[in-house]
């Protein structure tokens, strides 16, 4: 029998971040979940909002490249897809390299309702932290986002962020 040694020092101290790393990503999942459900969508759907994000963001998809993009089942993406037609808020257009294709546009509708997502999603963050430091926020951003980064990057052909308004600059 080996005897297992368990790591001590620098490695110990690191094994003990990663662990709480760990067990504070499911706590925020959590949490953000809870927000999201107390935000009022009037009426919408929400998770068919969110979709809205990428669309604008990288512009009209094709809906599996949507449903690769966002890692959903692409029968759910298809449901919340087909909500956002309803609505008006996305509407297919042909796909210039494959006219048997379509693409998803945002409708002017749809911008607004994801500006509308986008200043409450701001609202609650800047209530949340209102008693925090310039300095602690923008840690806490630039930690954040490269922390979002390695992760999509450790997942099969996720597209890199969109640059920061910081990194535009």
């Amino acid at each position: 029998m080996t005897p297992t040694t368990e790591p001590t020092g620098a490695a110990a101290d690191r094994l003990a971040e990663v662990r709480t790393l760990g067990e504070q990503l499911p706590r925020f999942m959590r949490l953000a979940h809870a927000l999201k459900s107390a935000q009022p969508t009037e009426g919408r759907d929400r998770a068919a909002l969110v979709l809205l994000f990428p669309l604008v963001r990288l512009g009209p998809l094709r809906q599996g490249a949507l449903a690769d993009l966002v890692h959903a089942d692409p029968s759910t993406v298809s449901r919340h897809v087909a909500t956002l037609i309803e609505q008006r808020l996305v509407r297919r257009v042909a796909d210039e390299t494959d006219g048997r294709a379509s693409r998803l546009v945002v409708t002017d509708d749809g911008r607004a309702a994801l500006e509308q997502m986008r200043s409450e999603r701001e609202a609650v963050l800047a209530r949340v932290t209102a008693d925090w430091s310039a300095a602690d926020l923008a840690a806490l951003t630039t930690l954040f986002g490269r922390l979002m980064d390695d992760l999509a990057s450790s997942l099969p052909a996720e597209p890199p962020a969109a640059p920061s308004p910081r990194e535009k600059s």
